[in-house]
């Protein structure tokens, strides 16, 4: 130590920060520069590491998108792929159309992600591609694209799959979003922006004995950041292979409609699937609606949509008398008040379908029944056994 009033001494601690002890002050001062060289090189490392656990989680990350004569919708989905902050394992493009247009843009598009990311991990054919084409020889309705695409992505060795319509639009870092939950939950619904960029709420809640969605289910999320839900949508859900090789694959019996609810319900009996508030991909097609309050939208559907609205409840009572959960007289309520609300969609949305979407409502009543009542019905199987 020197003998001087204003003697100093330099030193260094294990981060490589110097600092100066002033003696004849008794104060110690930090050298600055070092200080905040140390600060940025660490947070450098830890959003590399971030980024690297991210991007361990989506490693074999399956894309399922199920596409029908909707080609400029799926161009702009194609756009959102490309803009993504992760480069999904895998895009499993199920054409219900089996278009040759469709095909041409599935091929321009898969170039273009060879070019942005490269190849990837082979799958099970052994394929380093990333974009995978599945042309279907009949058009199998939302339900029977899912079950085929599903089915495609896990035989190809996918340990995550998200599941979509091609009308809508991931966020560039809609993926990285969801990354942060996969680690501890097997089933996540991302939130989604509506057509006109507000926020799109979605029913999470099932009442399983009436067999409807909970239409005052809270919207916030709860100290948790996230809510436990019964249910799912196919606009955006991602499970875990272990779900699909518990439950099986989507039932695709149902053409469109309710598959993805009864998937999150089957989905429920063996974990707890949630919904959080990251907002992950927006839709893209703008559809007609009746506002209720300002707190719930009813849109527009066809008479397509209502028939199968109605006859694939007799498929949802079964899936639940399979699990224990049918009530008969609960249930019957239900369909009351799913044949109230399809009428008050056509007379408020849908005024200029009223006499056809009437037949089909009450068509599609009567054919739940021969389901109901089906003596072959069986529900899809388990890939494995329960242990």
């Amino acid at each position: 130590m020197g003998d001087g009033p204003h003697d100093r001494f330099s030193v260094s601690d294990e981060s490589g920060t110097r600092y100066q002890l002033d003696f004849s002050c008794g104060s110690v001062t930090m050298d600055t520069m070092t200080a905040q060289k140390t600060e940025k090189a660490t947070a450098k490392k830890t959003a590399k590491k971030t980024a690297e656990k991210k991007t361990k989680v989506t490693d074999k990350l399956a894309i399922v998108v199920v596409t029908y004569k909707r080609q400029e919708l799926l161009k702009t989905l194609f756009a959102s792929f490309l803009a993504s902050t992760i480069a999904p394992w895998r895009i499993v493009i199920v054409d219900n159309e089996h278009s040759d247009k469709t095909r041409a843009m599935v091929e321009e598009f898969s170039d273009k992600v060879t070019a942005q990311w490269g190849k990837t991990i082979a799958d099970t054919d052994g394929n380093l591609n990333r974009v995978v084409y599945a042309p279907q020889s009949d058009n199998l309705g939302g339900s029977g694209g899912f079950s085929a695409g599903v089915k495609k992505a896990y035989e190809l060795g996918a340990e995550w799959f998200w599941v979509m319509d091609d009308d809508v639009a991931i966020e560039p870092d809609g993926m990285a979003k969801l990354a942060k939950w996969m680690p501890t939950h097997d089933v996540i619904q991302g939130s989604r922006y509506d057509y006109d960029g507000g926020p799109f709420y979605w029913q999470y809640h099932f009442i399983v004995p009436l067999g409807i969605p909970n239409p005052i289910a809270p919207a916030a999320f709860g100290p948790a950041g996230y809510r436990v839900m019964n249910t799912m949508c196919f606009e955006g859900g991602l499970f875990r292979r272990n779900i699909v090789e518990q439950i099986g694959f989507p039932d695709p019996r149902f053409f469109i409609y309710w598959d993805d609810t009864i998937y999150g319900y089957l989905a429920s009996k063996v974990t707890n699937p949630i919904i959080v508030p990251d907002r992950v991909m927006r839709r893209t097609r703008e559809i007609g609606n009746w506002d209720i309050g300002g707190l719930r939208q009813l849109n527009s559907t066809s008479d397509m949509n209502r028939y199968h609205i109605l006859r694939n409840r007799g498929y949802m009572a079964r899936y639940f008398m399979a699990h224990g959960d049918y009530r008969g007289f609960l249930f019957g309520l239900g369909t009351i008040a799913t044949i109230a609300k399809e009428i008050i969609r056509l007379v408020a949305v849908d005024r200029g379908h009223l006499g056809n979407g009437l037949k089909q409502i009450f068509r599609g009543w009567w054919d739940s029944h021969k389901l109901l009542h089906d003596p072959d019905w069986q529900p899809m199987p388990p890939l494995k056994p329960a242990k």
